[in-house]
């Protein structure tokens, strides 16, 4: 059981660690070609990716004879909804890195961990007094971050801190209809939703050219084919090894993967945005984490008096 639990963890990482490096490939692709145009491609990418592995998954589950999800009509619904919330945050992200390093980004869009619990007050899920101290803690992380000695905010971090709260809208409807259907047949469309609506912006407010799109090869397949594609299968692997929280938990870690990509290759000479942390960016980035993290606490103290009471 701990092997299994171990094995779970260590992918959840490569996903964390996926997720946190391509921060730095939407970077360097924005530097090349609009947000629509970038965004666009490389969500048609992931969903392209996916499909061999929705054939693998029913081939299997055939053999297998286990039950398939056939709810075709909320898989639509579910796959539109979803890619309408993902076109509008992963757009907002991409824009927001023009202005703002990847590291940067990654800590302010990961506020969804803190956002999602208060977002509970409107649905009657009153939020406790850690999740209070939780979005304290962030506020005070992402004054040090954004806010300059002038008081003034950059213009990429208000744009990533929006498509936070959209990250965390997307995070609910996933919750709502991923139980309804089949998990990677959801992912599949809804990467086919964005990237189609990002196309369709491209063509509609700019004049695309293949040539810098094609330079731009590296940025999008790594995005497309790893962030998109790999890390969310392996997300899906790696949570059925281990617990909901511990999952959360090791998937926040995007964020630290993100700031010491760009500390490191902007040391080995990269010109990434924004370019090499502050100090007092960094201590923002630390409060931050320590938010993300703390918001986790309530939940692991569940999964494990839940997993606890199990063994007895």
């Amino acid at each position: 059981m701990k092997s299994q639990r171990l094995k779970g963890n260590l992918i959840l990482l490569l996903t964390s660690f996926i997720w946190g490096t391509s921060f730095i490939a939407q970077s360097k692709g924005v530097e090349e070609i609009s947000a629509f145009a970038f965004n666009g491609v490389r969500s048609v990418l992931g969903g392209m990716v996916l499909l061999p592995v929705i054939a693998f998954l029913h081939s299997y589950n055939k053999k297998r004879g286990n039950p398939v999800l056939k709810n075709t009509k909320t898989l639509l619904i579910g796959g539109l909804v979803c890619g309408g919330f993902l076109c509008a945050a992963s757009t907002l992200q991409t824009a927001g890195m023009i202005y703002t390093s990847p590291g940067k980004s990654g800590f302010i869009t990961a506020l969804y961990m803190v956002i999602i619990p208060i977002i509970g007050l409107f649905t009657n899920k009153k939020p406790g007094l850690i999740i209070w101290v939780s979005a304290a803690v962030a506020v005070a992380g992402l004054y040090l971050m954004c806010i300059n000695s002038a008081l003034t905010i950059n213009k990429g971090d208000v744009l990533t801190l929006i498509c936070a709260f959209l990250f965390s809208g997307h995070i609910l409807a996933v919750d709502y209809f991923a139980p309804k259907v089949d998990g990677v047949k959801l992912a599949c469309i809804q990467f086919f939703v964005c990237g189609i609506l990002n196309l369709i912006c491209m063509f509609l407010f700019e004049e695309p050219e293949p040539k810098p799109i094609l330079d731009c090869w590296v940025s999008i397949g790594y995005s497309g084919i790893m962030s998109c594609g790999a890390a969310y299968t392996l997300q899906i692997v790696g949570q059925k090894y281990t617990d909901p929280a511990s999952a959360s938990i090791l998937m926040s870690l995007e964020s630290v993967f993100a700031t010491l990509a760009t500390v490191v290759l902007v040391a080995c000479g990269w010109n990434l945005t924004g370019g090499a942390l502050t100090v007092r960016e960094i201590t923002g980035c630390v409060l931050m984490f320590a938010a993300i993290i703390l918001v986790q606490l309530p939940e692991f103290r569940k999964a494990s008096f839940a997993s606890a009471s199990a063994k007895k």
